[in-house]
């Protein structure tokens, strides 16, 4: 990889602009945080753990804020547009490594996009208008999500502020109404409690099975490493940013949980696919179905958005870094916004959208990043003795350690359907490779007979 001048503060020389002060990139990383997982996939945890609902949500939170010290460091150090990708290429200076985990990490925003794209043409969306198939209605969603992404990421990010508002109202309104309820006398402290675990389930068994889906619900956190290259001052804004969305999203997650575990029975929760809506129905309290679908449905696509740009911006660093044809670095002249790889991106999107359910998807978005975050937690350790020449976060060699015991710890709960959808994003991972490297050796021999 081609050095480049950095300033005190992390900034290097880019042909992408850089627009994103530390507030927007807060907000990008709370909104990329607090979206569907919470929405739609806390019932799904409740099968595992009843109502105590904070134990994976606890331990979720512990395992991302140990990976985003690793993240923390590895951006403030090289602050560049690819993530991952970039640090294993500095580390292991393998490029076929580099480029697998690069595809892992655009391959899982595609995933999750795909995910999320399913999950807006859902339930939610059909308690409004129940009259439309839910196919056009993600076609539609999808097409929207790559308009706006071509209008820049400042455009993109602004979004994100007002969506992530009203998402973040909404939860702020399921933890008021769950207080409201149970100063009224509506649930019982007892539903939190081991005494609440499906018969059969020990509480750390049940807790580490829901820790997988509740996972799901913090990760965002690593996409926003795909943005270096157009955030102001990295090496003063990342850190702050990272660890204070993090915490945000993992208080307004426990509350949640807390509230939710203890208005709702159990079973109930466990056989919802609203969750959240529940808590609205077991209080008594009058609110507007239609209206909190419709702040679910923000929810929703804000992280689809946000996932969205992160694919896109992977995809283009793995291009700048010569691992996929150079069309997908391309740069929109007036925009400055690399358009083919969103382009791209989009269509795979729309492609996944027709594979898998909700919960598969999503799975499948955690197996892939943890072993991205495997990769980062390695490549970290490795690169401790590699000095930079500004200003950066230093991470505890044992805060990264612990990160990625934890990591291996995750994957053994993973399924074998998802490690069978995971292995066949490698196959193809595999072969793009190769393809591109043959044009690549194509090139070069074109460039030596010129000569």
């Amino acid at each position: 990889m081609a050095e480049t001048e950095t300033s005190e503060h992390g900034e290097t020389n880019t042909k992408l602009k850089r627009s994103i002060t530390t507030l927007l990139l807060f907000f990008f990383i709370v909104g990329d945080t607090l979206g569907a997982g919470i929405y739609t996939l806390v019932g799904t945890m409740a099968a595992d753990v009843g109502g105590a609902l904070w134990m994976p949500l606890l331990i979720a939170l512990v395992l991302a804020l140990l990976t985003a010290g690793t993240y923390a460091e590895l951006i403030t150090k090289y602050p560049h547009a690819g993530g991952a990708a970039r640090y294993a290429e500095r580390a292991f200076k393998m490029p076929f490594v580099t480029f697998l985990i690069g595809f892992m990490m655009l391959s899982s925003g595609i995933t999750t996009s795909a995910a999320l794209a399913n999950a807006f043409a859902g339930d939610y969306f059909q308690a409004l208008v129940p009259s439309i198939p839910s196919v056009p209605v993600t076609i539609v969603f999808i097409v929207l999500l790559v308009i706006i992404n071509l209008r820049g990421v400042r455009e993109s990010l602004m979004a994100n502020v007002v969506a992530t508002l009203i998402e973040m109202t909404g939860l702020l309104i399921v933890i008021i109404v769950a207080a409201i309820a149970f100063g009224g006398g509506v649930g019982s402290l007892e539903n939190v409690t081991f005494a609440s675990m499906p018969d059969g389930v020990s509480p750390l068994s049940g807790a580490f099975a829901a820790s997988v889906t509740a996972f799901f619900s913090f990760l965002g956190f690593e996409a926003a490493a795909n943005m270096a290259e157009e955030v102001k001052e990295p090496s003063r804004a990342y850190p702050r940013a990272l660890f204070g969305a993090i915490l945000t999203a993992g208080v307004v997650y426990l509350l949640i949980a807390l509230g939710a575990g203890i208005v709702v029975p159990a079973d109930v929760m466990a056989g919802s696919e609203g969750p959240l809506l529940e808590v609205i129905n077991y209080s008594g309290i009058a609110f507007p179905q239609w209206l909190f679908a419709i702040i679910a449905l923000v929810a929703i696509g804000n992280g689809a958005l946000l996932f969205m740009v992160m694919a896109s911006r992977a995809t283009y660093g793995l291009a700048e870094a010569k691992l996929l044809p150079k069309v997908f670095g391309q740069i929109a002249p007036l925009r400055r916004t690399p358009w083919v790889a969103i382009l791209v991106v989009g269509a795979a999107t729309l492609g996944m959208s027709f594979v898998g359910d909700v919960g598969t998807l999503a799975d499948t978005t955690v197996l892939l990043l943890v072993l991205v975050f495997i990769s980062a937690n390695i490549s970290v350790l490795v690169l401790k003795k590699d000095k930079v020449d500004h200003k950066h976060f230093t991470c505890p060699r044992v805060v990264s350690v612990l990160a990625l015991v934890a990591s291996v710890v995750l994957l053994t709960q993973q399924s074998g359907t998802t490690w069978l959808i995971a292995g066949g994003y490698i196959v193809v991972g595999v072969i793009l490779y190769l393809i591109a490297r043959a044009a690549r050796k194509g090139e070069a021999v074109g460039e030596v007979d010129l000569g």
